[in-house]
């Protein structure tokens, strides 16, 4: 049985190994306790309490503030322990839907034509990422006390809830990974609006990403164009297409990348009416992204791995700046605005980082094409190169014949 937090990190439970590995760490020999499940109507007042939170950081000029607030609201839930279980299923679907048909209909002809030029940049940023993940989990597995398939798996950007998953069968700690993972998306996506509201403000005047959301959205006006309610007929009906075509096709965060690729059709066809969700919607979708990370971070997952933070903090603030570096790199051979380039190449999570582009005013086509793009390469390539880096010989932490641990004595 996998370990609580586990579930509250991906609700998921790891697949028994065939390999001959230890039983797995349960409940009662870990001292986790078992979550206890909110009721929905108390989950409909947290949801409420974010965007109020959400509404009061955008009347004092936050930027992206619906996500930023419900985050920070959803952490101190968690770790004041009133919430001890993560998003309900259903809202975690429709979020990741929604945010997937909204980034699907930033991808238009035009759009799609500007970003061409750079395609050839865009993949050896991508690549780079990558290798610069990968580098920064192997000095960390070579100095610290995590096992080299932990560290490599927990330091990868993007597809967090696919690289969790197959963390058990390529010899990994499932815990370790899902703590890095989500810590790497709470911190990217607590700081990448702050960024890009400095790059915003310091490199190039334009309208404030903190105000673009004001205080009074429109409250009857959930979706782009003129016929609302036609609109959110086709919205519901793109999102739940997407949803069905990602499962059919098993691609990687399905509920998010299938109405991406269903909008992005929508959006070429240009015979579909508009049905980006805007406004009150809009900010609501952004809450519940904010929440879905907070309340993951529990006083129990902390204290689990307390004795790594500092390892794995210094490891994602090199993977981070070195993520600037290629962003500052993108943007000065390619005239690419840095905000823009910046927002494309920082290491996830996708949701967080489209929903600060949304506020930001950034070029959201070329950030989702991008993000999109090295999430799909990660999911693909990261598994293989884990096998590669850990064939010829096991960490000592991590032998088969042993039990695994992912704290040294």
């Amino acid at each position: 049985m996998a370990p609580t937090f586990v579930r509250q990190f991906e609700g998921v439970h790891a697949p028994e190994s065939s390999r001959g590995s230890a039983p797995k760490s349960t409940p009662e020999n870990t001292g986790f306790r078992p979550s206890r499940s909110a009721s929905p109507g108390r989950w409909a007042l947290i949801v409420a309490g974010g965007y109020a939170t959400g509404l009061v950081a955008s009347v004092l000029g936050v930027p992206a503030p619906y996500l930023l607030a419900s985050l920070l609201a959803g952490a101190v839930a968690a770790l004041s322990g009133r919430v001890r279980d993560r998003l309900p299923a259903p809202a975690n679907r429709s979020s990741q839907a929604l945010v997937g048909a909204l980034m699907g209909s930033y991808l238009t002809p035009s759009a799609l034509a500007s970003a061409a030029p750079a395609a050839l940049p865009l993949t050896a940023i991508t690549a780079a990422t990558i290798a610069l993940s990968v580098t920064v989990a192997w000095l960390l597995a070579r100095r610290g006390r995590i096992s080299r398939p932990s560290a490599i798996l927990g330091m990868v950007p993007g597809g967090s809830a696919a690289i969790v998953t197959c963390a058990d069968e390529l010899n990994a700690d499932v815990r370790l990974v899902a703590f890095t993972q989500y810590l790497r998306v709470g911190l990217v996506a607590t700081t990448a609006p702050l960024a890009a509201h400095w790059m915003a403000t310091a490199g190039q005047p334009g309208p404030d990403g903190g105000a673009a959301h004001g205080a009074g959205p429109a409250l009857f006006h959930p979706v782009a164009g003129p016929d609302q309610l036609t609109g959110l007929l086709t919205l519901a009906t793109v999102s739940l297409a997407g949803v069905w075509v990602g499962r059919r096709l098993r691609l990687p965060t399905a509920a998010l990348i299938g109405p991406m690729l269903v909008a992005l059709v929508a959006t070429m066809s240009g015979v579909i009416p508009p049905f980006a969700p805007t406004g009150a919607l809009q900010n609501l979708v952004f809450v519940l992204v904010g929440l879905d990370v907070g309340v993951r971070f529990t006083r129990e997952t902390l204290r689990a791995v307390r004795r790594l933070l500092p390892s794995i903090l210094a490891g994602m603030a090199a993977v981070c700046l070195g993520c600037g570096g290629l962003a500052w790199i993108f943007a000065k051979t390619t005239g690419t605005p840095l905000i823009d380039a910046y927002l494309a190449t920082t290491p996830g999570g996708i949701n967080a980082v489209l929903a600060t582009a949304v506020s930001s005013h950034a070029d959201v086509a070329l950030v989702s094409t991008v993000q999109s793009l090295r999430l799909l390469v990660v999911v693909l390539v990261t598994p293989l190169i884990t096998r590669m880096l850990t064939a010829k010989r096991l960490p000592p932490l991590c032998r088969a014949d042993e039990p695994r641990r992912w704290i040294s004595r």
